[in-house]
């Protein structure tokens, strides 16, 4: 009894610990001018544009199925509106690998006029960390997720880490 009690602690301590580091990640990186949505959250909506604001490799290793790559380094606004609601106000969401890049995409947006945009907790890896289905290129489904480098993928604790396309690391 007494060593189920210390695994249950050890659990609980760990989870805590483990979001209060991407907590901690996250209030340095960004700037809070965008508003967070959950995993648990996105995943009871309907109705609404899910952008991804990585890079096109990232994208096409794996993405959150529905999802328009809209890059971040040569992100125009211009360009992507053609794919985003004549209604300012519809909810649009934005996510990268943690949420730090998708923060800038997301402010580009509020400054263009759009009104309800959040910016997904944690990213696709949070999402695949709550076992959530990612996609391919070709939309089929896959453990794969590009993690952007080495330093990065410690936040992805499921799936296979992918840095290049040539080489995943399995954890």
């Amino acid at each position: 009894m007494k060593y189920i009690l210390y695994i249950f602690i050890f659990t609980v301590v760990s989870l805590v610990n483990g979001q209060t580091k991407l907590d901690s990640l996250l209030q340095k990186e960004n700037k809070q001018t965008v508003p967070y949505i959950t995993v648990a959250e996105l995943v009871q909506k309907q109705n609404f544009v899910l952008l991804d604001s990585r890079e096109l490799e990232e994208y096409q290793t794996s993405h959150i199925q529905e999802a328009i790559c809209v890059g971040y380094d040569k992100f125009k606004l211009k360009k992507i509106q053609k794919v985003l609601p004549k209604e300012r106000d519809k909810l649009i969401i934005v996510y990268c690998s943690l949420g730090i890049r998708s923060e800038d995409i997301a402010e580009k947006l509020q400054k263009a006029g759009y009104t309800n945009v959040y910016n997904l907790y944690g990213g696709i890896f949070e999402w695949k960390n709550q076992d959530q289905i990612v996609v391919d290129a070709q939309g089929k489904e896959t453990e794969n997720v590009h993690t952007f480098n080495e330093d990065w993928s410690i936040w992805l604790k499921k799936g296979t880490k992918i840095f290049k396309k040539s080489t995943p690391k399995k954890e």
